[in-house]
């Protein structure tokens, strides 16, 4: 019988026994005549803990009384360290190599087996992928558990209610016809098979519209008998690909997970994808592990948007989870989005997955003119073209595309003027409480009193620290701000905005202006009749490494939403020349991104190497980093290290900057499996030692250059 002070020792996640790194921690033994099961007595637990050193299953013994209910998948609760501590059965075996007597399970939370055996692999390996913790991906993996739900579910589940290949439109479309490579691979999953591709589609809105394109792959996949996963950034694309999916579909086959629909939609769409009644789960970023049957296609939408990453460890990304789940489960795979991430540029290059694009023909007939205010032709008809925030060019379109219909107006920042500098020496202003930038919050005009946007402090004497000046003037433009001067602009014209809380997912065909910020541009009925981009210097400027793939795939995805040249579809971007620019002019998203890829395998920066950020106290992170590297060394890797250098916070963390340093470790995909095994024994071994302040290890993440 085990003591107080011994805690039994079970198998790692990948099946290989590891010692106890638990010495110490109490357990309560067992009560003496309790009968177990007669048949696979012992139960392989993973108890919900993020601490690195419990990350593994614990064996426990099943007692007679629960040997019905305690099946692998299934909610229990166990006793450990003196607490009682929810987890999930992973395994049942006949015996333990514990070497003592084991603790027997302390309750079934719930007969449902709600982890299944290719999710647990999946968290398993986006885990092991991360250097991160099994229980924290399972925590959004497994959406909370909601009783009457269950209680319902298991008083009358019917399991496949929909037949396999029940659709109610065309399987094909002349749409996918107009794509490279597109008929090919729509027949392919037609038939059964498992192709990969990245997919550029050309429009946003209409008939042609990637919601509807992808609705098709799916409606494919469903005639072969098969399951699909599709993944997109928020509840706006959620809607338009429910949309088009309830066109090809049987509603009851379709299955959508949400955390912002509530916990109980969310957890019943679930239970229907666990059971098979819905074969196509659609959602965001947590739906990449939805347990569906026979799944034959994983597909995700826009995948360079920031919303696709988790915000928690172990910070994972929807496309890899989904790529790590095609590759393991043999699935066919569809990466789509108007531009391409440097990341999906790799695995075309790498074979891995196929291109579909249009040919330049149809290109041409299918995108709107795009005109750039800072071409040469262009200053030489306006000399300040440069300078003004809405030259000539930009006026005389929104003008002429108004007597079409509606325009776009896209701009970089919300609010009103979300930035204030000083009028005599240009510096921006700060407060003198944090240090935070001073904005104006409304449109009060010269009467309105400047504050600080992290702490809110008025700042009504302000004088500037380098001059000792009192006057101040924008140093940026917000959408509330540039709606009023387009109202003023335009009278008469009706002028929408869509910014921060008052997102709008649509609008009509009236004409009138419509002010968004980026990635908050609706879908207008029939496409806009014209779209200027504005502020594209400032969302250039940015210090980060993927400003311009990102800034060029925000341009994409505004201009996708314009009418074609053929309709008088004009799109007007106010940037300076860049090979950002030249992309959308040529509307070239592929070469785009081949040739930031090219320039970050000439630098070796991601993607193509990966990154380790290893964040914390100075002492830490040097004895953390220390000591992978000595355990690299033995196995003949040698990482290149950046750091330790000071954390340079943005936002209102940045008044409680504290002393923390980071380092990265930069390493090649082929050392990757060995460099994150490392990681994350080194992390738990500094956790089950308690000598240090933890620190903060993340992979690959997209906004640390």
């Amino acid at each position: 019988m085990a003591t107080p002070e011994t805690v039994h020792t079970g198998a790692g996640f990948d099946g290989a026994v590891q010692p106890s790194l638990l010495q110490g921690f109490a357990s309560r033994a067992p009560q003496a005549g309790t009968p177990l099961a007669a048949q696979l007595p012992v139960a392989r637990v993973l108890v919900e803990s993020s601490l690195p050193h419990l990350d593994r299953p614990f064996d426990y013994s099943v007692p007679a009384e629960l040997d019905q209910s305690a099946q692998p998948g299934v909610r229990v609760k166990v006793r450990f360290n003196g607490q009682e501590l929810s987890g999930f059965i992973v395994e049942r075996t006949a015996e333990s190599d514990a070497g003592h007597t084991l603790v027997p399970l302390f309750k079934v939370i719930s007969p449902v087996a709600v982890l299944t055996p290719a999710v647990r692999d999946l968290v398993g390996a986006v885990a092991a992928r991360y250097a991160g913790t099994v229980s924290d991906v399972l925590r959004v993996a497994v959406p909370p558990r909601m009783a009457r739900l269950e209680k319902d579910f298991l008083a009358g589940a019917a399991p496949y209610a929909s037949a396999p290949g029940e659709t109610k439109g065309p399987s094909s479309s002349t749409a996918w016809a107009s794509y490279r490579n597109g008929t090919a691979f729509v027949r392919h999953l037609q038939e059964g098979g498992s192709p990969r591709a990245v997919f550029s589609p050309l429009q946003g809105f209409g008939p042609a519209a990637w919601p509807r394109l992808v609705a098709e792959a799916v409606a494919a996949v469903r005639a072969s008998g098969r399951g699909a996963v599709l993944v997109v950034p928020d509840y706006r694309d959620l809607d338009q690909l429910e949309q088009a999916l309830q066109q090809l579909l049987p509603a009851e086959d379709i299955a959508r997970l949400s955390a912002e629909d509530g916990p109980t939609p969310r957890y019943r769409n679930f239970l229907r994808v666990l059971d098979g009644s819905a074969r196509v789960a659609i959602g965001t970023r947590s739906a990449a592990f939805a347990p569906v049957h026979d799944l034959g296609l994983v597909a995700c939408w826009d995948d360079g948007n920031d919303l696709h990453l988790e915000q928690r460890a172990p910070y994972w990304h929807a496309r890899d989870v989904l790529l790590v789940r095609a590759d393991q489960d043999g699935t066919a795979c569809l990466m789509a989005g108007h531009a391409r991430s440097t990341e999906l540029q790799r695995l075309v290059e790498a074979g891995w997955a196929m291109p579909v694009d249009a040919e330049r023909a149809v290109v041409r007939r299918t995108v709107p003119r795009v005109l750039n205010t800072a071409d040469s032709f262009e200053q030489e008809r306006d000399p300040l073209a440069l300078v003004a925030r809405l030259p000539g060019a930009a006026w005389r379109a929104a003008k002429e595309g108004l007597d079409r219909g509606p325009v776009l107006v896209q701009v970089a920042r919300a609010g009103y003027a979300p930035s204030l500098v000083c009028e005599t020496c240009r510096e921006p202003s700060r407060c003198q409480s944090c240090q935070g930038p001073l904005a104006v919050a409304g449109a009060s005009g010269s009467s309105a009193i400047p504050q600080c946007r992290w702490c809110s402090t008025p700042a009504p004497g302000w004088q500037c620290v380098h001059c000792s000046g009192r006057k101040l003037r924008k140093g940026a433009t917000g959408v509330l701000r540039t709606a009023e001067e387009l109202g003023r602009a335009f009278p008469g014209k009706t002028v929408v905005t869509s910014s921060g809380d008052h997102v709008k997912a649509a609008v009509g065909s009236a004409r009138a202006l419509v002010v968004a910020t980026v990635g908050a541009e609706p879908v207008a009925d029939g496409g806009y009749a014209a779209a200027l981009l504005l502020d594209g210097d400032s969302m250039l400027r940015r210090e980060n490494l993927r400003a311009g793939e990102d800034t060029v795939r925000r341009w994409f995805n505004a201009a996708a939403l314009v009418r074609p040249a053929s309709d008088g579809g004009l799109v007007v971007i106010t940037a300076t020349e860049s090979a950002a620019v030249g992309a959308l002019l040529r509307w070239d998203p592929a070469g785009y991104a081949r040739r930031e890829l090219e320039l970050r395998m000439e630098l070796q920066l991601p993607p193509a190497v990966r990154i380790a950020s290893v964040t914390g106290p100075r002492t830490a992170v040097v004895h953390f980093t220390a000591a992978a590297e000595k355990q690299l060394a033995a196995s003949g890797v040698a990482l290149r290290t950046v750091g330790p250098a000071p954390v340079v916070l943005m936002g209102p963390a940045a008044a409680q900057q504290g002393d923390d340093v980071r380092t990265l470790l930069f390493f090649p995909y082929g050392q990757a499996a060995t460099v994150t095994r490392v990681l994350r024994s080194t992390k738990a071994a500094a956790a089950a030692k308690r000598s240090e302040e933890p620190v903060q290890v993340r992979l690959d993440g997209v906004d640390v250059l």
